[in-house]
């Protein structure tokens, strides 16, 4: 597994259980983490697991001017950020015909807006330095599609979209952009399944098992470390041959 050490990473979406994990493998492979979340007492949590090489930055990303303040920052007390890693995430799920405009727009700021905007903010410090991965979290839905997610679907859609044309914008200027799509991962809402959803869940994927966020994490290493840099403007799905694309 590629080394990240002294590599400074800025992970949004830090709390939850794919970030803590993501959160928890960099740290192992060296990467200082820049955690960032809404939930304060969960980053102080995580901070006191992970140690004091570490630092917690709340930021409500559907606010502009704290993504701003973020980036800058991280930038002040890191000196640099190597890996950007757009990790945060929100559902909203409904049949379209009944789903609330307040809704499709609350996905779309999370989802997809504060990724062009924090993006963009540390794309221009990657520029100065000439090196840099940014890696989006997106989804086996954003390329199957899924009923009762058109929100979210199109969010994890675009994202892909995004990732291409920024990774052929900055490509000569030594920064990687690439994109990571769970399949169906371990976690708080596949527990509160029943049986008989959890088994349906199960058909329909090849190796016949759900997916650990472990498996997310490790996707993350090989795209921050340099095993990966010649490889931008790419998905990798994480599904266990639940969409082979």
């Amino acid at each position: 597994m590629g080394s990240l050490q002294g590599k400074t990473v800025l992970l949004t979406g830090s709390t939850g259980s794919l970030g803590s994990a993501i959160a928890k493998k960099l740290s192992s492979a060296g990467a200082r983490i820049a955690l960032s979340g809404t939930n304060k007492e969960k980053l102080n949590s995580l901070l006191e697991e992970l140690g004091p090489t570490h630092s917690s930055f709340p930021c409500d990303l559907s606010k502009f001017d704290e993504i701003d303040n973020l980036s800058d920052s991280v930038i002040e007390n890191f000196g640099s950020i190597d890996i950007l890693i757009n990790n945060a995430g929100i559902k909203k799920d409904d049949l379209l015909i009944r789903m609330k405009d307040e809704d499709w727009f609350d996905v779309m700021t999370i989802n997809l807006n504060s990724v062009y905007k924090l993006t963009k903010n540390i794309t221009k410090h990657m520029f100065k330095k000439r090196s840099g991965k940014i890696i989006s979290i997106s989804s086996v839905v954003g390329f199957a599609g899924n009923p009762g997610q058109t929100n979210y679907v199109s969010s994890k859609a675009a994202i892909v979209g995004f990732t291409k044309s920024l990774a052929m914008e900055v490509a000569t200027r030594g920064v990687n952009v690439n994109c990571i799509a769970p399949g169906m991962i371990e976690s708080d809402m596949i527990d509160s399944l029943n049986e008989k959803q959890r088994e349906n869940i199960l058909s329909r994927i090849p190796m016949a098992k759900l997916g650990s966020p472990d498996n997310i994490a490790d996707a993350c290493i090989f795209l921050g470390s340099e095993m990966s840099d010649y490889i931008t403007g790419q998905t990798i799905h994480v599904n266990g041959g639940m969409a082979m694309l």
